[in-house]
């Protein structure tokens, strides 16, 4: 079957020999570009047609090819609305590679016409599911709001506004059950075009949910998105059109009466979020997404009462928020009955090959961990049952549960850590030391001093800290980057601290008084992550720009770059020896070289989704990589085989780390636990919870007393460590 791909053809499918379209008698193009073969239409408005195809160079993936048709009066017109169009390929371009908004394939144009390839995301709109399953309660509304806050954070922070959000544009992916955003940047392409334009049935917005500055002027600001929000969730709750839920001679919404009469309630909490969400003025509404997520997380640490006047949220501070660009992924649960509370070797491994312990551990000073897993064994069945409202402790084993709580943060901008003190055998093996409290924002990146005594940390408030652990105090605030900080080292000799940023900068920084020595700028993206040698004298730097280099750290000069990367870099390591290299990202692979020679020794592929850490083992032997697709993987880099697969994360891991000895193997991942692992077995040991988001990085101290763990919830939290 071949489809033709003129717009006003009435009768577009042709048997597959066709060169000429039997309906229009146009001729035939059987695949796009060489490799984009149209399936069929999926809809079309007045820019163009919408098609379903598959990438015959991907193995028939799906995507979703938007071809650009707009009906113009002028050739000025045509340009303005080209050029738009354009944009709208480098906005969402923009966006990277974010797990909840389609990723942009390609852009081009051909036979005079302008074609967008999108990811194909499987799954059905929330208003489908509002169709086959009825009404949501207030249970899937929260998390609703929890799926698509998080996004609308990281769309806005780059400075995109939706002005679409509805239930249409919100897709449940049949995956993982997660939330996705589609449709970006059409709205703001019509607002732009202006009348000229002839866009039959479309507005700035839609009816109902776009609020009244996007209708009356064209003006959108974030809370005009989050208001789309809030009357998408109206609609959710209620299946009645948002315009016939408000009272315009009163000014009021009729939400309430409209399910009181319906025999359903909803908490004063979720209530109040709704009406500020929903504000006619733009003033009195929620400014950022944060704001919101913070009376959410508020709300949804209480208990659910259905009550009317139960309990209020807190006013939000209205003060600005820092501009943090890439947020890590927070976001619901999987409710998949699916995954097991235990983990058979069939589960760990990916193969019968198995390895000895001798093969990861170096030539530290030993310790007696022979008997931890029977400890752990026994002290679980004595700790008190996992809380059944919370979705990850409910579902992993072997779980220690480590919240408590704890005095509030002082009011000032750092406060003093908040010790966690537990009882029990565990807490004398992985028990929570302290919680850091003082960035405002989510945190991504944690080096360690060679002393074991500081740690520092920074994250999307553009602020690095660096913390005394002897006093658990705050000791310094390095401020000078200007967006946020991904990736942090220390040198050696203890006296230099490293930082990247999203600002394309690396910063080398006096450890003992805060002050920037250096600044270096090569790349021409992110820096998403840096690495330093044992020895201090080599740095590693790897970017979104798709190259991976190294420098010189006394004279900061930049010494040479590794070729053959072509995704985006998430991660980069070097071992200890300073002898292998190795890098993660967006392309699902793990590349090793040889640091010296810059040969590419390996290319791992085996992940099914984007790599977002890497460590190596300190002699270079084992790389293992933690990825989108909720695994972490173990390579060996002498015979390019990979060892294992492990599993039990129910999100994506975001970092994995290498104790000093090879023997353990530590885990930070987006449903909000630390795991770790013994290197040799595969076997799961522990679990750690206590965030309340996402954990992002993972620092191991160099004397393996201690680890921390860093995250969405804007804390750090320092653990025992066996």
């Amino acid at each position: 079957m071949i489809y033709c791909l003129n717009p006003d053809c009435k009768q577009p499918i042709n048997v597959a020999q066709s060169t000429c379209c039997e309906s229009c008698g146009l001729p035939l193009v059987p695949l796009l570009r060489g490799r984009y073969r149209i399936v069929r239409a999926l809809g079309q408005g007045g820019f163009g047609k919408t098609y379903l195809a598959v990438d015959e160079d991907r193995l028939k993936a799906r995507c979703v090819i938007k071809q650009f048709l707009p009906q113009v009066k002028s050739e000025s017109s045509m340009k303005k609305a080209v050029l738009l169009f354009e944009q709208e390929a480098i906005r969402l371009n923009e966006l990277g590679e974010h797990p909840h908004i389609p990723s942009l394939m390609a852009y081009f144009e051909q036979d005079n016409r302008l074609y967008l390839v999108q990811q194909f995301i499987e799954g059905a709109t929330l208003a489908q599911e509002l169709s086959h399953q009825g009404c949501f309660g207030e249970q899937k509304i929260r998390e609703v709001m929890a799926g698509l806050l998080p996004i609308l954070k990281f769309v806005h922070d780059r400075n995109v506004i939706h002005r679409d959000i509805t239930p249409a544009n919100i897709i449940r992916r049949k995956l993982d059950n997660r939330l996705i955003l589609i449709d970006f940047g059409i709205a703001k392409v019509l607002e732009e075009v202006g009348s000229d334009l002839e866009v039959p049935g479309t507005k700035i917005g839609t009816a109902g949910y776009a609020p009244i500055e996007q209708l009356r002027s064209g003006r959108a600001f974030p809370a005009s998105d989050l208001y789309s929000l809030g009357a998408t969730c109206l609609y959710l709750m209620t299946r009645i059109k948002p315009d016939d839920l408000y009272d315009p001679i009163q000014g009021n919404w009729l939400w309430r009466s409209q399910l009181a009469e319906q025999g359903v309630r909803f908490s004063e909490g979720i209530g109040q979020i709704l009406d500020r969400l929903l504000k006619d003025l733009v003033i009195e509404r929620y400014q950022t997404a944060d704001q919101v997520m913070h009376d959410l997380r508020t709300l949804m640490s209480r208990p659910s009462s259905l009550s009317p006047g139960s309990f209020s949220l807190p006013r939000s501070s209205t003060a600005s928020i820092p501009r943090p660009t890439k947020p890590p992924e927070i976001s619901r649960l999987p409710q998949s009955a699916n995954h097991s509370n235990s983990f058979s070797n069939s589960e760990i491994r990916a193969n019968s090959q198995g390895l000895n312990e001798s093969d990861f551990v170096t030539d530290l000073p030993d310790r007696d961990v022979s008997s931890q897993s029977n400890q752990l064994s026994q002290a679980n069945e004595l700790s008190e049952a996992p809380s059944s409202s919370d979705p990850v402790s409910a579902k992993l084993l072997p779980m220690v549960d480590i919240r408590r709580s704890s005095p509030s943060a002082k009011s000032s901008p750092i406060s003093s850590p908040t010790s966690n003190r537990i009882s029990g055998e565990l807490t004398d093996l992985y028990g929570c030391i302290s919680t850091l409290k003082g960035h405002s924002s989510w945190v991504f990146a944690l080096a360690a001093s060679p002393d074991s005594q500081t740690l520092v940390s920074g994250g999307l408030d553009d602020r690095i800290i660096v913390w005394d652990l002897l006093s658990g105090d705050a000791d310094k605030i390095l401020v000078g980057h200007t967006k946020p900080i991904n990736g942090l080292a220390i040198t050696s000799n203890g006296k230099t601290v490293v930082s990247c940023s999203d600002d394309i900068s690396i910063k080398f920084w006096q450890l003992s008084t805060g002050n920037l020595e250096r600044s270096l700028s090569a790349h021409t993206r992110d820096i998403n992550s840096i690495a330093v040698s044992s020895d201090g004298q080599f740095l590693v730097s790897g970017a979104e720009d798709r190259t991976l280099c190294v420098w010189n750290v006394n004279s900061g000069t930049l010494l040479r770059s590794y070729p053959e990367v072509s995704g985006m870099v998430r991660s980069v390591a070097m071992s200890a020896n300073a002898q292998v290299v190795a890098c993660g990202g967006l392309d699902n692979k793990v590349r090793v070289w040889n640091f010296n020679t810059t040969q590419l020794l390996h290319c791992f592929s085996g992940h099914n989704n984007s790599v977002l850490s890497v460590a190596l083992t300190q002699s270079g032997q084992y790389v293992v990589s933690g990825s989108k697709d909720r695994t972490i993987k173990i390579w060996n880099v002498q015979s390019g085989e990979l060892i294992r697969t492990l599993i039990g994360h129910l999100d994506v891991v975001n970092s994995v780390a290498i104790t000093p000895d090879g023997r353990y193997l530590i885990s930070g991942s987006g449903d909000k636990t630390i795991r770790i692992w013994h290197c040799a077995s595969g076997e799961p040991i522990v679990t750690l919870t206590g965030h309340k988001s996402a954990v992002n990085a993972i620092v191991v101290s160099p004397n393996q007393k201690w680890l921390a763990s860093a995250s969405s919830d804007n804390s750090i939290k320092v653990w025992k460590l066996g």
